[in-house]
Parts: structure tokens; sequence; C-alpha cells
């Protein structure tokens, strides 16, 4: 028997990477726990049909692409999403990352505390932009949505 909450959910997902520079270890390290998380526990539904749900992510220069497949790999739908509002976000999230692991091999535990919170703040607020431009497409948790945003993140900056 399915339930509604094995329905509304990510049970796989990609991303679409080609022409895209190699990552570096702590962007490949950022994009495998976001994956591994995110279908461990999300919750995922588009509004116009039910799931389980394949995710393909890809970014070109202006946008993100969403294409969201049932699990017999059919297209449900097929939409994007203009980078601007998130770029200011992805660029401070970006400088605040690399002083973060910077200061995890030369600054206090109180230093690293400090700028790891500025970090989490900027990703709350990347996540929820996401989730806000999201709205009336995708219907999705804020864990989902913060996952969501690291791939986009990695996507677009790469490290």
């Amino acid at each position: 028997m399915t339930t509604a909450s094995d329905q509304a959910r990510i049970i796989e997902i990609h991303l679409d990477q080609k022409d895209q520079p190699r990552l570096s270890a702590e962007a490949e390290h950022e994009r495998s726990i976001a994956i591994f998380d995110l279908i461990e526990e999300n919750y995922f539904s588009l509004l116009s049909t039910d799931g389980p749900y394949i995710l393909t992510l890809r970014i070109d220069a202006r946008h993100i692409h969403f294409d969201v497949k049932d699990n017999a790999n059919q297209l449900l739908a097929k939409f994007m999403l203009a980078m601007g509002p998130l770029r200011r976000v992805i660029r401070d999230y970006n400088m605040v990352c690399e002083s973060y692991y910077e200061a995890i091999r030369t600054k206090t535990p109180s230093q690293i505390q400090a700028i790891d919170m500025g970090r989490r703040a900027l990703h709350d607020e990347g996540s929820q932009i996401l989730q806000t431009r999201l709205d009336g497409k995708i219907e999705m948790d804020k864990g989902t949505a913060r996952r969501l945003f690291s791939l986009v993140f990695v996507l677009k900056q790469g490290f």
C-alpha cells in the first residue's frame, strides 16, 4: 500500500553538470551530502501530479531548470526559474563558505562558530527564496528547500 508520504517525495535526483568545470573537493562533498540527505528525507510534491518523483536539475547562465519525472521515468513537469533573485545570496554564501573552510584550518572554535552562523543564515535565506519562487509549482518542506539550495549552489558556483 502506498501512503501519501511515499508519493510526496523525491526518490532519485540527477544534476546535469555537462559543460561545467570540475568541482573542488569541498563542493563535491557538499553535493554528495545534499543528495544523500535529500533522498533519505524530503517532502516534495508537484501541485498537479502525485509522485514519487525523479528530479533533474540543470543551470545555465540565467536559469535553474527543473525536470520532474515519475518513477517510470515519464516527464511530469518541466519549468525554470530565473537566477536573478538568488545571485546575491549565492555570491555571499560562496564568500562565507570560502571563509569557513579557511577558518577550519586556521581559526579558533569560536571564530569558526561565528562564521558558521553566518553561513547557515545565508543558506536559510537562499532556501527561503527558492521555496517562495517555487510556490504554486512545488510544495516542499524547509529541509528539502535547504538541500535543493545546496545543489543549486554547487551547480552554479562549484566553489
